[in-house]
């Protein structure tokens, strides 16, 4: 049996129109399943929580990156759970970076075909992330868009993105790699990433795969604020990485020290914390692929 777990108010209706779609594929297959409709946040934790606890249970997801979180943070037993995902969120960044179709047709596709092969995610202390950790303007443009009231989806991410830009500030932090010597930098932002990209496609750690056993560790240092404009178009192509004021890292675990008032964010999720102690967990979490 195939359990179906589904935000009914996510996508603004495109939940609902993919799980038409879902339910359409699976009885004309003759499949069995089950829909588990969430009702409020951290309810999807709550459902993958209790489905772990079964054997066998494969968990299609209809949602965007923060709904995947929430399920992968409900696995109790990874031996039970295999996860199907079919995208309809806004971002959709993790199945851009695994590859995983878009289309709900192709998405059931390769559920139905039962192939199942392993993904990495990011343990963070007592949480998971599985697309990338961020901190600096990428928590700045999170806590703007939560403000903003104007716009809506793609539109209202980049209004507030232009706003946090338009009101850049650094971020003090310190970053130790693989027990490696602390590093103290003043940031524009930091990606620490399974996945590649954020915002519906900026590829902040573009040489990331979710399936290689290591973190990409992309630190974006200060600038001069008036060449910031000119520098956006790298960071859409990825080509900042190269640059001079980027470093990239790779390694398998990460501690990263607050030196001021900095947030992170996992998976679009924004937190608070002083310390944070992370790595890449592999050869756990099963998905359809």
């Amino acid at each position: 049996m195939y359990h179906i777990i589904i935000n009914p108010l996510g996508g603004k209706g495109k939940s609902l129109e993919a799980l038409k779609e879902v339910e359409k594929i699976l009885t004309a297959r003759g499949e069995e399943y089950f829909v588990h409709r969430t009702a409020r946040a951290g309810h999807a934790t709550e459902i993958a929580r209790e489905l772990s606890q079964k054997p066998d249970s494969d968990i299609i997801m209809l949602g965007g990156d923060g709904s995947f979180s929430e399920v992968l943070n409900g696995i109790d037993n990874f031996e039970n759970v295999t996860l199907g995902f079919v995208p309809c969120g806004t971002g959709n960044d993790f199945v851009a970076a695994s590859k995983h179709p878009k289309k709900v047709k192709e998405a059931m596709q390769v559920i139905l075909n039962g192939k199942r092969e392993y993904v990495d995610f990011i343990q963070l202390d007592d949480r998971r992330c599985l697309n990338v950790l961020g901190a600096g303007m990428d928590v700045d443009v999170l806590v703007k868009y939560a403000e903003m009231k104007h716009f809506h989806g793609k539109m209202k991410y980049y209004a507030s993105l232009f706003y946090t830009l338009a009101h850049t500030k650094w971020h003090k932090l310190r970053l130790t790699i693989d027990g490696g010597e602390p590093m103290d930098r003043s940031v524009f932002m930091i990606g620490i990433g399974n996945g590649r990209s954020i915002g519906g496609g900026m590829p902040i750690c573009p040489n990331a795969k979710v399936d290689d056993g290591k973190l990409s560790i992309v630190v974006v240092n200060e600038m001069k604020k008036s060449l910031i404009p000119c520098r956006l178009p790298f960071f859409l192509t990825g080509k900042h990485v190269k640059k001079a004021w980027t470093e990239e890292f790779t390694g398998s675990a990460v501690k990263i020290e607050v030196l001021d008032d900095s947030k992170f964010e996992a998976d679009g999720e924004v937190f608070a914390s002083e310390l944070i102690n992370c790595h890449i967990v592999s050869n756990t979490l099963k998905v359809f692929r």
